[in-house]
């Protein structure tokens, strides 16, 4: 790696994170369309969701991970019961609409009738955490294979932004205005550590739409989710965290920051399971402190390096 720094100079003024980009003159290279605006695989980007939700965001990035890996003709969906479900008449796959919780179940009859299918479900964590914990956990101790895809806002987005298994301590939610207290309601479920722990699981990874860097990074975990079941390893699970402000009270704009401050804090973003190696919500929280602290002392010393 070189040690020449990516940019002319420290952080600006406001003490941004990140290196200044020369905004005097119009770039070098002009813009340019590197990827398409609609997934092949998504027959329109008109939703009824809420302005700033982060769901239309992760539907995009597994849609193009199917398209990318070549396994469109054999991609069957099984949706759950949320504001997600919405996209069961808009994505271009096969699909299988479950009851509330229990699209970890649909999922194992359909991959045992069609084995060579590849076969996912679309849940939300009201649906997969708090009405089908122990769907999904049977599911992967059985080394099932198959896929389960979670999107996780912390509420019950559809029906009325209330508090789920995963919200975090703090958190307000429709029936925790004061935020969520421990010693009423209890602690968050990392439900990406409990499936980590089970011998029929494979890969386990969670990741988030909050920023682009998260976006490519979440496209990446469900490409090897997805490899995973192909090539026979057993149980797969991706989760993704995704902004709800209208769930959170905040503004639209507001989310995917209110996102990084609560909800990542907790469900840090990273691979729990690779290969047969586990590693838990709490390393990986350590090794982002690391690789934050290092950053810190790259700007301090003149700018991020390549």
């Amino acid at each position: 790696m070189s040690d020449r720094p990516v940019s002319g100079g420290a952080a600006g003024p406001s003490g941004a994170a990140g290196p200044v980009l020369d905004t005097s003159a119009p770039p070098s290279q002009p813009a340019r369309l590197v990827e398409a605006h609609r997934p092949e695989l998504l027959l329109t980007e008109e939703h009824s969701l809420c302005p700033g939700c982060g769901e239309p965001l992760a539907v995009r990035v597994f849609l193009d991970a199917i398209s990318e890996l070549g396994l469109a003709s054999q991609a069957i969906a099984v949706a759950g019961i949320g504001c997600y479900t919405m996209f069961s008449g808009t994505m271009d796959v096969d699909l299988v609409q479950a009851l509330h919780g229990r699209a970890p179940s649909v999922a194992t009859g359909v991959k045992r009738m069609l084995p060579d299918a590849l076969v996912f479900t679309l849940q939300g964590d009201g649906d997969m955490v708090n009405e089908g914990l122990q769907e999904v956990l049977h599911t992967a101790a059985r080394g099932e294979r198959v896929t389960c895809i979670l999107l996780n806002n912390g509420v019950f987005g559809e029906t009325g932004g209330h508090m789920t298994a995963t919200s975090v301590i703090g958190q307000r939610t429709k029936n925790t205005l004061d935020g969520r207290d421990a010693r009423e309601h209890g602690y968050p479920i990392l439900i990406g550590d409990l499936i980590s722990r089970l011998e029929g699981a494979a890969y386990v990874a969670r990741g988030s739409v909050h920023n682009a860097g998260g976006v490519a990074r979440t496209k990446r975990m469900c490409r090897r989710a997805f490899e995973t079941q192909a090539a026979g390893e057993g149980f797969s699970f991706v989760e993704v965290l995704t902004m709800c402000p209208t769930g959170w009270f905040v503004p639209t704009a507001d989310g995917p920051d209110e996102l990084q401050r609560t909800l990542a804090e907790v469900h840090v973003v990273g691979e729990l399971k690779v290969d047969g190696r586990i590693r838990t919500t709490q390393e990986l929280h350590a090794e982002s402190l690391a690789k934050q602290r290092e950053v810190e002392a790259q700007l301090a010393a003149g700018g991020l390096h390549e």
